[in-house]
């Protein structure tokens, strides 16, 4: 297995500096200190090392949250540099600008497409490096050495080199720009279903996850929060608590109270005895009720024209038959199963942070932000992390923790309950989708309109992103900037309309608009963004329009779909892998077929319905997500993703009364359970082209098929989430 660096004393103690060494691969943009490099090593890139002692060492830039690429990105390497993938040492890396494109976040699915060219050119470069170097000692063309298994061979000869004998005679060379990458027909690790690296230690216990974090003398905190939405703190009693065991402070930290105590039960049980007044503050009055009367009124207004083909109002005129619909869709958490958490270490004008994010240059930003400290004095190390789905690109609870610690003048561990968790998220926006669409006599749709009352996730975040800015800027620029961009967006966030303006059916006259409705409820990245919208919407009324045209749903589809050859694959893949047409007895079936993150993923669900219970049985899925670096992980990720999203079709709705969320745990924001879950199927197309995304693109489609399955069933059409028949 490969050695993957994070037993519970490496991570805290660091890496030991070995001498000499070799570091290979694309030139940076800019100079910049490569992160974690031996002692002596060459430096032309901060992914890959060798060194003397033979160690090939990769630094994951990425961050490991269950989707797989502490397996993938290595292997992505390690199949040009002509080395088993498992004998690669990965190391976590830490903040670097060799790293930002333009900021060091793992999301958009995108860990493997964008390290896919990066790292095949990579370890072709220390290859050829390599070889080169070997055959210089030989004195022999290079053309008469072959690097295979972490050694170059003299060929015809018994004579070889390890490469690290070769790392610093390497290292004296000139990094070729274009190397020659291998043929895919000759790839030995990628396309095949490598056993994860990180299995044993996340088995065994060793992998470090932020709740494992234990620095010395560490206390824990936590925070209580105002539960409405930009309310205020007017007051608070806490002798009491004070004076609870084991409790060594209770202050206010931005209009939050932290108890921090030597465990978190002392913690937990301290805030309970503080006696706390809080302003409700503007929002106070909101709630989902007066949310949807909103949309309502909204509606009615023409709103910002996002794609304008033809003319849909002749259309409209010259209609045998028009369709109307209107379909919603609610805020979601993303309820990670590991609540959010950070253990922060202030000390002497500088601070050491330990946290599971999905963004450790943004923590860093938040971090100095918060304490008024330059950057490079904030140390970020990214843990595993038990669920990210979008959450922990926004890790509001890094600078919480560093304030905390500063305050005690000691390392603190921040915990965040469940109910923190639910009650305080940055959530999944509602939204409210107008649908109308033109027949004509044969069936055949000629005009598509949607119109999408929504708020602008991207605005939501600005100020969250404008702490991130270079820090060079001045903040009146920034400021500037936010303000320009905040006009911008509201309606022109491509989070609020991907997936339907964007769809692939071949439809004459198409018109798509958003209506900006911002309420205030705080919006944050969920596992596939707008795409989990707007899928449902799209699909479910395409399903909607081929009952109208009394077609088969697939046929439907395909008949639109001629133009669209990945699209017209995968639905094909999925029809024939899932029996189209014949379900199970007593299940009725449903399709979807979505593109997001570059990949086409189609899906067949039987569900069956028991007194208005709806059961999903089995969920079929074909997806094209490109040349597949590791089809057991695609497999994985596709199954991870319709659970997910099956959860959010069937269960999930955040509900806002007085300013505030009203569920709090899992009993009133209910997950599948084990024995809930369908047996899920996962059939991958062929494909030669570069990989696209495979982490969110599954969850998109499972909705609507749900939903069109459900219809046939009972005849009821479903067009709000979460999925209910009867009262």
């Amino acid at each position: 297995m490969s050695e993957f660096h994070l037993n519970r004393r490496a991570f805290l103690t660091g890496t030991a500096v070995v001498a000499g060494g070799l570091v290979l691969g694309i030139p940076a943009q800019r100079a910049v200190a490569m992160p974690n490099a031996r002692a002596g090593s060459f430096q032309t890139n901060a992914w890959l090392q060798i060194t003397p002692a033979d160690e090939v060492i990769f630094q994951l830039d990425k961050t490991e949250m269950g989707q797989g690429v502490l397996t993938a990105l290595p292997t992505i390497l390690a199949e040009e540099l002509e080395i088993d993938p498992r004998r690669i040492l990965v190391e976590l890396a830490p903040v670097n600008k060799a790293f930002q494109d333009p900021i060091q976040m793992t999301g958009g699915s995108a860990s493997v497409s964008q390290r896919w060219d990066i790292l095949r050119t990579t370890g072709a470069q220390a290859r050829e490096m390599l070889v080169a170097a070997a055959a210089a000692r030989w004195a022999v063309r290079p053309d008469q050495c072959r690097a295979d298994n972490g050694r170059v061979l003299r060929v015809g000869t018994d004579e070889s080199f390890s490469y690290g004998e070769l790392a610093n005679d390497a290292a004296k060379l000139r990094v070729p720009k274009k190397p020659a990458l291998k043929d895919p027909a000759d790839f030995k690790y990628i396309g095949k279903s490598l056993r994860r690296f990180d299995g044993t230690e996340k088995s065994n216990g060793a992998a470090i996850y932020g709740m494992d974090v234990d620095v010395p003398d560490a206390a824990v905190a936590i925070l209580i929060r105002n539960p409405h939405f930009g309310g205020s703190l007017q007051s608070f009693d806490a002798a009491a608590a004070r004076n609870a065991p084991g409790v060594i402070d209770v202050f206010d930290v931005n209009g939050a109270i932290a108890v921090v105590a030597d465990t978190y039960w002392h913690a937990t049980k301290a805030a309970r005895a503080v006696s706390v007044t809080w302003d409700k503050g503007p929002l106070g009055a909101l709630d989902s009720a007066a949310i949807r009367a909103a949309w309502v009124e909204m509606a009615k207004e023409g709103g910002h024209s996002i794609r304008d083909d033809g003319d849909t109002k002749s259309a409209l005129t010259k209609a045998a038959s028009v369709l109307d619909a209107v379909y919603e869709v609610p805020y979601l958490a993303h309820a990670t199963m590991e609540p959010q958490n950070t253990t922060a270490s202030y000390r002497d004008g500088a601070c050491e942070i330990w946290s599971p994010n999905q963004g450790p240059d943004v923590a860093q930003a938040l971090a100095a932000d918060a304490l008024g400290i330059p950057r490079d004095k904030v140390t970020v190390h990214t843990t595993l992390m038990g669920g990210g789905f979008g959450r922990r690109g926004i890790p509001d609870f890094v600078p919480e923790a560093a304030l905390v610690s500063r305050q005690v003048k000691r390392p603190v561990k921040l915990i965040w309950s469940r109910e923190d968790d639910m009650r305080h998220d940055f959530y999944r926006p509602a939204t409210y989708n107008v649908m109308k669409a033109a027949l004509n006599d044969q069936g055949q749709v000629q005009s598509w309109s949607h119109k999408i009352v929504a708020p602008s996730m991207f605005r939501s975040l600005l100020p969250v992103l404008g702490k991130v800015a270079p820090e060079w800027m001045p903040h009146w620029l920034t400021n500037s900037l936010s303000a320009v961009a905040g006009s911008l967006v509201k309606t022109r966030d491509p989070t609020a309309h991907e997936g339907a303006v964007d769809h692939p059916y071949a439809i004459p006259n198409v018109d798509v608009a958003h209506v900006y409705y911002d309420p205030g409820v705080p919006l944050g990245f969920w596992r596939s963004v707008g795409h989990s919208q707007n899928a449902f919407v799209v699909e479910g009324f395409v399903d909607e329009l081929a009952h109208e045209a009394g077609e088969d749903p697939y046929k439907f589809r395909r008949r639109l779909l001629q133009n669209s050859p990945r699209h017209l694959a995968v639905l094909d893949l999925v029809a024939e892998k899932a029996n189209w047409g014949n379900p199970t007895p007593g299940t009725h079936q449903g399709i979807a077929v979505h593109e997001s993150f570059g990949s086409v993923v189609a899906e067949v669900v039987e569900v069956r319905v028991v007194d208005n219970d709806i059961k999903v049985q089995r969920v079929v899925c074909a997806a094209d997500c490109g040349l597949v670096v590791n089809p057991d992980q695609v497999h994985a990720q596709v199954e991870s993703a319709v659970i997910f999203g099956l959860t959010a079709a069937l269960r999930g709705k955040i509900t806002i009364k007085d300013g505030a969320v009203e569920q709090s745990n899992f009993h009133d924001y209910p997950l599948l359970r084990m024995n809930e879950v369908p047996i899920v199927e996962v059939h991958i197309v062929p494909s030669t082209n570069s990989p696209t995304g495979i982490g969110e693109p599954g969850t998109p489609p499972i909705a609507p098929a749900v939903a069109n399955a459900v219809f046939v069933a009972t005849g009821t059409r479903l067009r709000s989430l979460p999925l209910t028949l009867g009262a």
